[in-house]
C-alpha cells in the first residue's frame, strides 16, 4: 500500500472513533435528562400529595364536635398548623421546583442535583407534619367509635369478672369490702365515659378508657389470686407452721441442736410478712404477693427434709461414737503391745530405727484421732453442734482411723512374716537336706565305672549353700533379707544336683543300653565294631553323653532310627 492509502485509513478511524465518543455521549446526556426529569416529576406530584383533601374533610367532622373550650383550642390550634402548611410551607417547595425546573433547561445538572436532594427533604419534612396532622384529627373524628369498641369489651370483660366474684364471694370474705368498693368505682368510670362523650370530652374520654381498663385489669388479677394467697395466709401456711414449730421443740428436747435453722427468727418474720401481705391484700395490692407466700411454703416443707437429715444424722453420729471408740481403743491396745516388743524383734530380726519408724507414726495418728473424738464428744455433750455437722466430722475421723488400721494391719504383717520367714527357712532347711540325700542316693543306686566331675563340683555347692544357711539360722540377730537370700540359693543348688544326677545316670544306661544292643552288629560290620570300641571307652571314663552319641551312630550304620526307638523306651 502507499502511503496516502495509509494516512486516509487512519483519518476513517480517526472519524469513526469520534463518531462513537459522540454517540455515547449523547445517550448518557439522554439518559441523566430522563433521570432528572423523572425525580422533578416525582418532586412535583408528592407536593401535591401534601395538602390532601383528608385533612379538609377531618376538619369538616371536627367542627361539629366543637362544644366546649377545650375543644375549641383544640380545633384553632389544627387550623392554624393546616394553614401554615398550606400557605407557608408549600408554597416555598413550588419555589424550589420552579428554581429546579430553569437549572434543568439551562442543564446544570451539578447545581441542579444538590438543589433536589434540598428540595426532597423539605417535601419529606412537610408530609410529615402533615400525616402527624392527619393523625391527630383522626384521633378525635374515630375516638367515638374506637372508645365505644373498647368500653363494650371492657363491660364484657368486666361482667365475667364479677360474675365470678359473685359466685365465689365466701372466698374473698376478708377483702369483700375493698373489692366491692372498686367494682363501685368501675360502675362510676362507666358512667363518667358516657358523660363525656355526651360533651364531646375526647381528651378526657381517653384518660377515662385507660382508667377503666387499668382498674378492670387489677381487679382480674386480684379476683384470680386472691383466693389462692388467703387460702395460703390464712390455713396452708400457718398449719405447717404450728407443725414445723410442734417437731421443733419436740426434737430439741430429745436433745436435737437445731439453732442452725434459725427456726423463732424465720416464724416471727414470717408472720410479720403475711400480716403485710394481708394489709396490702386489702387495698387491693397483690403484687409479689403469691411468689413471697409460695416460697414461704417451699421453706416451710425443706424444713421437714432438715429434721429428717438430723435424725438420720444422729443414727449415724451415735452409731460412730460406739464403733470409733471401740477401734481406736483396740488399736491402741495393739500398737502399744507391739511398742512394747519392738525391741526384742529389731534385735531378733536385725532391724534399724527406719524400718519401724511406721509404728511410731501410727501411734502419733492414733493419739490425734482419739483427741478429735473427745473434741467431738465434748461438743456434743455441750449443744453446741448439730448432729448433720457431728456425723460429718465423725465420718472424716472414721476415715483416718480406716487408713490408720490399714496401715497397723500392714504392719502387724509385715512383722509378723519376720517369724513366718525365720519358721520356713527352717522347714525348707530339712526339705533342702532330703533332696541333697536324695541326689546322693540316687547317684549310688546305679554302679557307674566312674562319677563325672560335673557332679562332685554341684555336690559340693550345695552342701556349701547349706552350711550357710544353717549359719544364718544360728545368727543372733537373724537377718531376714540374708536369710531368704540363702534358702534361695540352697535350694536351686539342691536342685540343680538332683537334675544333674538323674540326667547322668539316664545318659549312662541309655549309652550302656545302647552298646549292649550294638554288639550283634560287630562280627558283621567293621565300622559298627570300631564304633562301639569308641563308645565303650567313653563310658569306662565317665564320658556318658559321648559314649551314647558314639553308640548311636555306629548302630544307626545297619539300623537307622535306633536313637528314636531308644528316646521312646525312655520316656523322652
Amino acid at each position: 500500500m502507499s502511503q496516502s492509502t495509509f494516512i486516509l485509513i487512519g483519518i476513517a478511524y480517526y472519524l469513526f472513533s469520534v463518531a462513537i465518543v459522540v454517540v455515547v455521549l449523547n445517550f448518557i446526556a439522554k439518559n441523566e435528562k430522563k433521570k432528572y426529569q423523572k425525580e422533578i416529576s416525582e418532586l412535583e406530584r408528592e407536593k401535591n400529595l401534601i395538602i390532601s383533601a383528608a385533612i379538609m374533610s377531618e376538619l369538616n367532622k371536627v367542627e361539629p364536635l366543637v362544644n366546649n373550650a377545650d375543644m375549641q383550642e383544640l380545633y384553632n390550634e389544627w387550623q392554624r398548623r393546616f394553614n401554615e402548611i398550606k400557605e407557608n410551607e408549600v408554597p416555598k417547595i413550588t419555589d424550589q421546583l420552579i428554581e429546579i425546573e430553569e437549572l434543568f433547561q439551562e442543564k446544570k445538572y451539578k447545581e441542579l442535583k444538590q438543589k433536589i436532594t434540598e428540595a426532597e427533604l423539605d417535601v419529606y419534612y412537610i408530609k410529615t407534619k402533615s400525616n402527624f396532622l392527619l393523625d391527630e384529627i383522626k384521633g378525635i373524628t374515630l375516638s367515638e367509635v374506637r372508645n365505644r369498641e373498647t368500653i363494650t369489651k371492657l363491660k364484657a370483660h368486666y361482667r365475667e369478672i364479677r360474675n365470678k366474684y359473685k359466685g365465689a364471694k365466701d372466698q374473698y370474705e376478708i377483702v369483700s369490702s375493698p373489692l366491692d368498693l372498686q367494682f363501685e368505682n368501675v360502675d362510676k368510670l362507666f358512667s363518667a365515659f358516657e358523660l363525656s362523650m355526651d360533651k364531646n370530652a375526647y381528651q378526657e374520654v381517653g384518660r377515662i378508657v385507660k382508667a377503666i381498663d387499668d382498674t378492670i385489669g387489677n381487679l382480674e388479677i386480684v379476683i384470680e389470686e386472691a383466693p389462692g394467697i388467703i387460702a395460703m395466709g390464712k390455713v396452708l401456711i400457718p398449719k405447717k407452721m404450728k407443725e414445723i414449730n410442734a417437731i421443733y421443740e419436740k426434737m430439741k428436747k430429745e436433745g436435737y441442736n437445731l439453732e442452725f435453722l434459725n427456726l423463732p427468727y424465720n416464724l416471727t418474720e414470717s408472720n410479720k410478712k403475711i400480716t403485710d401481705i394481708f394489709q396490702r391484700l386489702n387495698v387491693l395490692n397483690i403484687e409479689d404477693s403469691t411468689f413471697e407466700l409460695k416460697t414461704m411454703l417451699d421453706y416451710f416443707d425443706s424444713l421437714y427434709n432438715d429434721f429428717d437429715k438430723e435424725k438420720i444424722a444422729r443414727k449415724i453420729f451415735d452409731d460412730y461414737q460406739r464403733s470409733i471408740l471401740m477401734k481406736v481403743t483396740k488399736l491402741i491396745k495393739i500398737n502399744n503391745k507391739l511398742i512394747r516388743k519392738l525391741d526384742d524383734i529389731k534385735y531378733s530380726y536385725d532391724l534399724t530405727d527406719e524400718d519401724v519408724s511406721v509404728i511410731d507414726e501410727i501411734k502419733v495418728e492414733l493419739a490425734s484421732i482419739r483427741e478429735k473424738y473427745d473434741e467431738i464428744i465434748e461438743l456434743h455433750r455441750a449443744h453446741r453442734h448439730s448432729f448433720s455437722h457431728l456425723g460429718k466430722e465423725m465420718e472424716v475421723l472414721n476415715a483416718k482411723l480406716t487408713h490408720t488400721e490399714e496401715k497397723l494391719e500392714t504392719a502387724l504383717r509385715t512383722l509378723g512374716s519376720l517369724k513366718e520367714d525365720e519358721l520356713r527357712a527352717r522347714e525348707q532347711l530339712d526339705e533342702i537336706k532330703i533332696i541333697l540325700n536324695k541326689s546322693k542316693e540316687h547317684m549310688k543306686s546305679y554302679k557307674l565305672p566312674v562319677i563325672p566331675k560335673k557332679y562332685f563340683v554341684e555336690l559340693s555347692e550345695a552342701t556349701e549353700a547349706i552350711a550357710n544357711m544353717v549359719k544364718e539360722l544360728e545368727r543372733t540377730p537373724i537377718s531376714i533379707k540374708v536369710l531368704n537370700t540363702r534358702v534361695d540359693t540352697a535350694r536351686d543348688l539342691v536342685l540343680k544336683l538332683l537334675n544333674t544326677t538323674k540326667e547322668t545316670i539316664k545318659t549312662a544306661k541309655m549309652a550302656e543300653t545302647a552298646i549292649v544292643y550294638g554288639n550283634r552288629y560287630r562280627p558283621v560290620n567293621k565300622d559298627v565294631d570300631f564304633g562301639l570300641t569308641k563308645a565303650e571307652n567313653a563310658f569306662y571314663k565317665g564320658n556318658f553323653k559321648s559314649s551314647l552319641e558314639n553308640a548311636i551312630v555306629a548302630i544307626n550304620i545297619l539300623e537307622p532310627g535306633i536313637h528314636k526307638r531308644l528316646m521312646e523306651e525312655y520316656g523322652e
